[in-house]
């Protein structure tokens, strides 16, 4: 059975390009909204090191950057054991919209899984995607 491969969502935010790229690059805008504390070197082939208060971490190798519009990172796949080896591509689009932002994200690379482990990692990110997004809404709109 065919599943989706990517979990994709788009919104507008009210601040410019450059607020939201500060936002989702930097380790003081991905620490007070992705998690709660942050590291990034913001760099082809850098790592990032997302981690939050309930002792949840997350590692990230940057993949892609292209400022101000692209910033693409490679990640571990949500239920998979540590060491497993495979991951998943989360980009992050800007492009201008008016006085604000178009934000897409992007995570790809699901179909790499089997039925169960995508139904967990699937749903799961799906659920963290509109969490996550809606803190960073309300970080961005808080620091305006």
């Amino acid at each position: 059975m065919a599943f989706p491969d990517r979990i994709e969502r788009t919104l507008e935010v009210a601040q410019p390009p450059a607020k939201v790229w500060a936002a989702i690059t930097t380790a003081e805008g991905l620490g007070a909204w992705f998690g709660n504390e942050a590291s990034i070197d913001l760099r082809p082939g850098g790592s990032g090191q997302l981690k939050w208060d309930s002792g949840d971490q997350a590692k990230l190798r940057v993949e892609r950057v292209e400022e101000p519009s692209v910033f693409g990172f490679t990640w571990h796949i949500y239920g998979l054991p540590e060491e497993d080896p495979r991951r998943t591509y989360v980009e992050f689009t800007l492009e201008p919209a008016g006085p604000g932002t178009r934000l897409t994200v992007i995570e790809s690379g699901f179909a790499q899984l089997t039925d169960d482990a995508y139904r967990k990692a699937f749903d799961g990110n799906t659920q963290g995607w509109a969490a996550e997004l809606g803190e960073l809404v309300t970080y961005l709109d808080a620091a305006a």
